[in-house]
């Protein structure tokens, strides 16, 4: 296996001349990814309203071509998922990643062309190890296996020629033959349904496997890991899989789960990689170990462009092309990509932590804030205020949901907080306070409202029982990988669920 590893890190490690080449040359690749797209689809349904064949640069396309949403080209994937063709990209289209979103409860579900699967998501995955093998020339990985959680995979019924399911439910299903050499559990697992009778057999599937490596969202990845202590009656994972190496995650911030990792995988040798997926696409891989910010991909047949936070509230807010952003300054994202969406808001927010390259870090979504009385709390603010009440008060946090608390009477108004501490703080008043002055740090927004009480007074905690989340998860129907729970809302309706699941029965 010690050949094979070498060999396969080998091949690996010579896209590394690819990635340095976009990275010295990012606007003349992104340039060159828009106009081959726009060749693509020009004889589309779509190339044709706006008439691609003309378009002949970035401006023109952005005059020409309105931003749009899910809701907006919700009417054509509807069509292509009833076996309709040729209608936002060219080739066949039979597969659908269903995404439940973090802001609504309706499904979404991306068209996953045969290109975004080989150019990006699958691409990404190859990069993932390549850049990883590039920077630990040491590396085993390739004499064990990769533990992939995967989703849930359901066929749609409306067409028998077209299925849906989670991405990496998609993704899984579509791997070539010679990728199920590599990952485990098998797909009859990988691919259940019923999350808790999954994880069981996933952990019994798994023990006695070489596990090297793990990808999957935090949140399930602990669920897997305790379920395997419990069973193997072993202290920690390296004690179980001794060879293994790497945790790929993606999708929430990983800092609340860091001290969890480090419990489950005590080691300083152990290596983390955090990656920028979506439904829609595959964005960015940490490509650094000395910073979380990751670098943007640029060659995946995906063309960005970025809406300063100032302008979302516009009715035709402008986007800025890479060549126009700056350090440090929030950004909506835009992409136009080879699986059919054009000018797609995606619903996420950015900041650039590097210009050369290019290299962004998550600060949350568009939709995904309160701004209940104007301090614009986004899920930076409170997840960096977060880490440092942990850090001051030994505690550590499994899951958390915040909301606004509206006037009443008098009184003003307040964000209410539910929290499932992995360890609770010995004073959870002290861990209020904490949360409450380095939010006054983070955002001087969230300052001015704190100002003697008057619009917000401090925050309301509640140490949720354990088990909170993933009960009301249950109950919901959102049990699984695609399923995240909600961190802020501008509204109290996940708020209020999840309390009235805490209350005693006969209260």
């Amino acid at each position: 296996m010690s050949l094979v590893n070498s060999v396969i890190s080998w091949i690996m490690k010579k896209r590394i001349s690819q990635i340095e080449l976009f990275m010295q040359y990012p606007f003349e690749v992104q340039e060159a990814w828009l106009s081959n797209l726009l060749n693509m689809a020009r004889d589309t349904e779509w190339g044709k309203k706006y008439d691609y064949r003309s378009i002949e640069s970035t401006e023109e396309f952005k005059k020409r071509v309105p931003l749009q949403n899910y809701d907006t080209l919700k009417p054509y994937i509807e069509r292509m998922m009833q076996g309709e063709q040729n209608i936002l990209w060219p080739s066949r289209i039979s597969w659908f990643a269903k995404s439940s979103g973090t802001t609504s409860d309706k499904s979404k579900f991306i068209p996953v062309s045969e290109e975004s699967l080989e150019e990006c998501h699958y691409k990404c995955g190859k990069d993932m190890l390549s850049i990883y093998c590039h920077n630990h020339e040491e590396t085993q990985i390739f004499t064990g296996k990769a533990l992939v959680m995967g989703g849930s995979h359901q066929i749609n019924q409306l067409n028998n020629a077209s299925f849906y399911g989670d991405l990496s439910a998609v993704l899984i299903k579509n791997l070539p033959f010679w990728a199920e050499f590599y990952r485990t559990p098998d797909m009859t697992i990988a691919l259940m349904d019923e999350w808790e009778e999954k994880i069981e057999q996933m952990a019994k599937a798994t023990i006695p496997v070489n596990v090297t490596n793990i990808s999957g969202v935090p949140t399930w990845t602990i669920v897997l890991a305790r379920r395997i202590l419990e069973i193997t009656g072993k202290n920690n994972l390296l004690e179980v899989w001794p060879n293994l190496e790497l945790y790929i995650h993606g999708a929430v911030n990983f800092a609340p789960y860091r001290e969890t990792f480090r419990q489950l995988i005590p080691s300083d040798d152990f290596h983390y990689l955090e990656t920028y997926n979506a439904s829609e696409g595959f964005f960015g891989i940490q490509d650094r170990s000395d910073s979380n910010a990751m670098l943007l991909m640029l060659d995946y047949g995906i063309y960005y462009e970025f809406i300063p936070m100032e302008e979302l509230g516009n009715e035709h807010p402008r986007t800025l092309d890479l060549s126009q952003v700056e350090l440090n300054k929030n950004y909506a994202i835009v992409i136009s990509t080879n699986g059919g969406l054009w000018r797609y808001m995606i619903g996420d927010t950015v900041k650039f932590a590097s210009l050369n390259p290019f290299r962004v870090t998550i600060t949350g979504r568009t939709r995904h804030f309160i701004n209940a009385f104007g301090e614009e709390l986004i899920i930076e603010n409170a997840e960096q205020a977060l880490i440092v009440a942990c850090r001051e008060t030994g505690a550590s946090i499994r899951d958390y949901t915040a909301g606004p608390v509206y006037f009443s009477g008098n009184e003003a108004g307040a964000h209410e907080w539910i929290i499932e501490f992995e360890k609770a703080p010995a004073d959870l008043g002290r861990f209020t306070l904490l949360l409450d002055e380095n939010l006054k740090k983070l955002n001087s927004d969230y300052e001015a409202k704190r100002y003697k009480d008057m619009a917000l007074r401090l925050p309301l905690v509640h140490h949720a029982p354990e088990g909170t989340f993933y009960h009301w998860m249950r109950k919901q129907g959102k049990l699984g990988g695609q399923h995240k729970v909600p961190r802020l809302a501008n509204e109290r309706s996940y708020l209020d669920s999840i309390l009235e699941s805490m209350r005693p029965a006969d209260s």
